[in-house]
């Protein structure tokens, strides 16, 4: 892996500890030479993990819409900022530019952008691993829903697996450059579900 997209809150939260989070995660990329995509803010969480990352000399490219440009939210002094069209193109290119991906604890556009990614993946559409940084038990809800979601028989195992979770940046790095992709049986599978469900 040689970059890591990371989706964040243009919030702070209401907890310092996430603001922490971010910057331990902005080192801990650092120190593995990881350079780390986002989407561009200079608000919240994004903008805390993007000025750490350049202040130990990495390497941060932002990904934005020309709208949340023009209203001041973007970052001016990144190694590198495409600015586009919509938040359609931010995605493609924010997934193009990156070999994994981690979500930290944000809001409701975190979690779209997470789920996108871990639907692509079940898809086959890229095989990048994908992580989430459970900060203080931040994701334990969704952990469990995602295991609802399985013994729902909605989700299979393997495709909850996609969404690996880790509560240290250190930790959740190792699990995603040692990630092995398998091959995804998601279309296989409802396939076969259809026959048994005329």
């Amino acid at each position: 892996m040689k970059s890591i997209c990371v989706y964040c809150g243009s919030s702070f939260g209401n907890q310092p500890h996430y603001a922490e989070a971010a910057r331990a995660l902005a080192q801990a990329m650092a120190a593995r030479n990881l350079a780390l995509v986002y989407g561009g803010g200079n608000v919240g969480l994004m903008g805390v993990i993007a000025n750490e990352m350049l202040r130990l000399g990495g390497t941060v490219t932002g990904v934005i819409p020309k709208a949340l440009m023009d209203k001041e939210v973007g970052h001016r002094g990144l190694t590198h900022t495409h600015i586009v069209k919509d938040m359609h193109e931010r995605k493609a290119m924010m997934a193009e530019l990156s070999d994994g991906f981690i979500a930290m604890p944000g809001g409701i556009g975190t979690l779209e952008e997470l789920f996108e990614m871990l639907t692509w993946s079940q898809l086959d559409f890229h095989r990048k691993p994908i992580g989430v940084l459970n900060v203080d038990g931040f994701y334990a809800g969704l952990i469990g829903f995602l295991q609802h979601l399985v013994d729902s028989g909605f989700v299979k195992a393997d495709q909850a697996a996609l969404m690996m979770h880790e509560a240290e940046p250190d930790a959740l790095l190792a699990r995603l450059e040692n990630w092995v992709p398998q091959k995804s049986t998601k279309l296989r599978d409802a396939l076969a579900a259809q026959a048994l469900f005329p």
